[in-house]
Formats: C-alpha cells, structure tokens, sequence
C-alpha cells in the first residue's frame, strides 16, 4: 500500500525536476543539433568539410571536459547546503549561456573572435549541466517511496529526451526557412526563445522543498563538511565502477543522436527534415520509455535491466549505420527508435536509482553528479569527435560500431561489480551512517563493515 500523504509530494518533485531537466537539456541538445546542421558554415566556413565537422565536435566536447568540474562544485554545496538552491542556480546559468549564443556574431562578422566566444558560451553551458543530473535525480529518489524509487527516480530522466524533443522541433521549424534566412536569422530564435523555457523552469524549482532526507541529515549533523574527500575516501570503488559502467551508453548515445545527423546530412546525402524527423519521432517514444524502464527495475532489478540496455546499445551499433545508408526515411527512423529508444531508455532510465542507491545521503549529489559527469567526459567527448576521424580515414562505419561494442564490454565488466540494489535500503536518515552504505561493498574488498572508519565531521 502506499502512503498518499508521502506519494503526492513525491509526483510533485518528480514532475517538477522533469521539467527542469527538460529546459536544461534542451538548451545543451540545441547546440548539439545544431553543429550538425549549421555551425560548421557560420564559425568555422575556412576549414574543409572534415575539418569543419571535427572542429564543432571538438567543441561540442569541451563541455563534456568541464561537466566534471560543475559537478564536484555544484555537489560540493549540494551536499552541504540542499539540492533545491544548486538546480535553481545551474538552469539559471545554463539559460544565460543558450540566450547568447543566439546572439553571437558569425566568423564573417568577428573572424576568430567569433568561435573563440562559442568555446566560452559553451563552457558555461558544460559547466551549469554538471550540476543538473545529480540535483535532480538526487531530489526524485529522496522523496520516492522505497519500492517504487526506479519509477520515480526515471521520471527526470524523461527530462533528457523531451528536451532533445523540443530542441530538434524547433530547430526542424526554423530549417523550413529558406536557406539564406536560416543561416541568416533563422538559426537564432531557438536558442533566444530558451528565456522562456528558462524563467518556467526556474521557478517551478524555486517552488519546491528541500528533501526530507537531506533535512534529517542536517537535523542529525550528519552532513560532511568535506564531501568531495568523504567521497574519495569511502566511496573510491562504486564510484569507479560507476564511471565505467556508463562507457556504452555515453559512447553510443552521443554517436546515435548526434553525430549521426552530421553524417546523415554530409555523407549519406539526407535532406535535414528527414533526419530531424527521425529524431524526433525516436526522441518523443523515448519520453514514455524512461519510466516503462525505470518501473522493470523496481520489479526484476537494477542490474538485469540496465545490463541489458548495454549489450543493446553495441549489438545495435552495426544495423544502425546499415539502416542509415539506405537513406530511406522509414528505415532511418527504425534506426533511431533502436538506438536510442530502446539502448537509451533502458540504461539512462535505470542508472538513475542504480547508480544514486550506491552513495550515502551525505555524498549522494556529489557522489551521483561527479560519476555521471566525469564518464561523460572520459566516454562521449572524444566519442563524436573520433567518429567523425574515423569515417574520413577509412570511409566506413564499421570501426565506429566496433568502438560501441567496446564499450559494452567495459560497461558489462562494471556491472559486475557493482550490487544489486533495488531492495537495499538507501541511507537516507539520521539513523544510518555512511557505515550501513558501506556495507554494501566492503565485504567485496576483503573488509568488514567495522573495520571501515566513516568520518563525517559533524561539528
């Protein structure tokens, strides 16, 4: 039975982080969708057109280079002061970096100066995302009821796709235009009418409360004054895993929903609408397959599913590209519902509760933030950018599909690892210490739990 004075606080947190995950990331997918359509000829026009292509991939990579730091910063005070303030201020910085790049002058206008402030803007985008996941995946699984916290915790996962939803919408809107006027003007208004997306999603965050376990944690003086070593201390090996367990997912993923459409458009010779279509149509399914996903966790379990959705995303990795050099629209839309339907939903639902049950209360937002981040930096940067090399050297897809199943290999071994936790009891009260959280991998290192010394400086 459930509680309903505790579920409907619960549906409104969820709801709540869903919508503000979903302005943030769409401000993030924006640029990502639209270096492959137009960045390459407005910041970049004097390079070849591999070398283009690498050069806005290079720079879409940056950011995933300075996720990690937003998120130690961002979980850093999250874990010391409460969650609420941190998303409040990371979509506020997200929203101002999207805002002006829709009015950066082009390379014809400032020459270098021009791509020189798309690295800056972009910078500040990566930097305010790295607090975004960790915030609001944190706030979820705090409120959700303890045998439904898969379902709950893949409801701001929906975020992700619904915001490459509207970000691929209304770039697909303004690609209508005439060339000459999208490449003029038309480019821009995405981007400036993210203010408004921006300002809803501020204050909804405003408008909801801190977490019930933060609270008794501070209550208790049971937080840390020093997460990040807390968490480098006593929590190296799940972070670790944790990091690695992602390899599939952020190497594929960016590949599928990004660099794909450059090669679509460049190399298989596609008309941009028939690609963002495709996109979107896989996108909007994606929308619904977070929480299906998140709720096969709560029935068969953590590890099952997500490990599923790994060998997904690399034995998809070969028909995806098959399917996309056939240059039908049907087919090129099948390709993108298996890949990022199906290989996307099954492990970014999941790894929500999955990798959020491995961290304490006290180092959760950090913990969460830092392993998510620092993956995507290790993984999905340099992934577009050495698919992009790849293609030019040997003018064939088939290393890039070897690559993603690389990566599933290193995700599987991770996996491994790491506990199952869907049972587990998460350590969300003043009555339990980082110690019952350690329980859960100190026997895996040879350890007993009172031999591992958790010191959280409560004065």
């Amino acid at each position: 039975m459930h509680d309903p004075a505790k579920t409907k606080p619960a549906v409104k947190v969820a709801l709540a982080t869903m919508i503000g995950t979903a302005t943030e990331w769409y401000d993030y997918f924006l640029y990502g969708t639209a270096s492959a359509l137009v960045f390459e000829k407005l910041f970049f026009p004097n390079f070849s057109q591999v070398a283009g292509s690498m050069a806005v991939f290079a720079v879409f990579g940056i950011t995933l280079v300075v996720r990690p730091v937003g998120a130690a910063i961002f979980g850093h005070f999250g874990d010391r002061f409460g969650r609420k303030s941190m998303l409040a201020v990371s979509i506020l910085v997200m929203g101002v970096g999207t805002f002006l790049i829709g009015l950066l002058p082009t390379y014809a206008s400032i020459g270098i100066a021009a791509p020189l402030a798309l690295v800056f803007l972009r910078v500040l985008q990566g930097f305010a995302v790295g607090g975004e996941y960790g915030g609001a995946t944190t706030m979820a699984i705090e409120y959700a009821p303890e045998n439904r916290r898969g379902l709950y915790a893949a409801i701001p996962q929906m975020g992700n796709p619904l915001g490459m939803l509207l970000g691929t919408i209304s770039l697909y809107l303004f690609a209508k235009l005439p060339q000459e006027q999208f490449l003029a003007w038309g480019w821009r208004l995405p981007f400036l009418l993210s203010a408004v997306m921006v300002a809803v999603g501020l204050y909804i965050r405003l408008n909801i409360a801190e977490t019930p376990a933060f609270e008794r944690a501070q209550k208790a003086q049971h937080a840390t004054r020093a997460p990040l070593v807390t968490l480098w201390r006593h929590y190296r090996r799940p972070l670790v895993l944790v990091i690695l367990a992602q390899a599939a997912l952020n190497v594929g993923f960016y590949i599928y929903s990004t660099w794909s459409l450059s090669y679509l458009t460049h190399e298989v010779g596609t008309p941009i609408h028939v690609a963002l279509i495709a996109v979107m149509v896989a996108a909007a399914i994606n929308v619904f397959a977070q929480p299906f996903f998140g709720m096969l966790s709560d029935r068969f379990g953590r590890k099952p599913v997500y490990a599923a959705g790994a060998v997904w995303l690399g034995v998809v990795s070969f028909p995806f590209f098959w399917l996309l050099q056939t240059g039908s629209p049907l087919l090129i839309t099948l390709a993108m519902i298996l890949a990022i339907t199906i290989g996307h939903g099954a492990t970014y639902s999941v790894q929500a509760s999955f990798f959020s049950e491995a961290f304490d209360t006290t180092v959760r937002y950090s913990g969460l933030s830092i392993a998510y981040h620092f993956s995507a930096a290790l993984f999905s940067g340099p992934a577009t950018f050495l698919a992009a090399a790849l293609v030019a050297w040997t003018h064939s897809t088939l290393a890039i599909s070897a690559a993603i199943s690389c990566a599933t290999l290193v995700s599987l071994a991770a996996i491994a690892g790491l506990k199952e936790t869907r049972n587990v009891p998460m350590a969300d009260s003043p009555e339990r210490s980082a110690d019952d959280a350690q329980q859960r991998y100190a026997g895996e290192r040879g350890h007993s739990p009172a031999a591992i010394d958790v010191k959280l400086d409560a004065k």
